[in-house]
């Protein structure tokens, strides 16, 4: 039987590790595999593929087209008339909103990676008997595993 499980390079792990020797399980059938952590930040833009579910023109169009309605208004009374200064208004309006948007998207991005919480740094594989595999379980549990999987085999 195989458990794998996942933990944060804590002294937690060091003490499963040596929880896990003192009932029996062989140093041979321990195995700790670090992980590389995501270094690079989420892309900004989406692609036809992903989308993370952000949408940047929800400020810019309502402001568009209030600022168009404005503009326009006023825009009768111009030299340019109320075409010219409702485009004007409306290519405002959303390119005002879209920069609030990227903004308010950018300061969030930078939080989240800060906030990250609890992320897996290290995988750790066991070997061992089926009879032992519940023991090993709560072992794992008891300090602090992020996540435990068995494998009959």
């Amino acid at each position: 039987m195989q458990l794998f499980s996942t933990f944060e390079n804590h002294a937690y792990l060091e003490i499963a590790i040596t929880t896990l020797e003192k009932i029996g399980i062989k140093k041979e059938d321990i195995y700790a595999v670090p992980l590389d952590n995501r270094k690079e930040s989420g892309k900004l833009f989406d692609t036809i593929h992903r989308s993370d579910g952000i949408s940047l023109i929800d400020i810019g169009m309502p402001l568009a087209t209030a600022f168009s309605v404005i503009t326009a208004s006023i825009g009768f009374e111009l030299k340019w008339g109320p075409i010219y200064w409702g485009l004007i208004g409306a290519i405002s309006g959303f390119i005002l909103g879209l920069a609030i948007r990227l903004l308010f998207v950018l300061k969030s991005k930078n939080k989240q990676q800060k906030l990250k919480g609890k992320h897996s740094e290290v995988i750790l594989i066991i070997e061992c008997e089926e009879a032992k595999g519940e023991m090993v379980e709560k072992i794992l549990w008891e300090h602090l595993a992020i996540g435990v999987a068995k494998v009959m085999g």
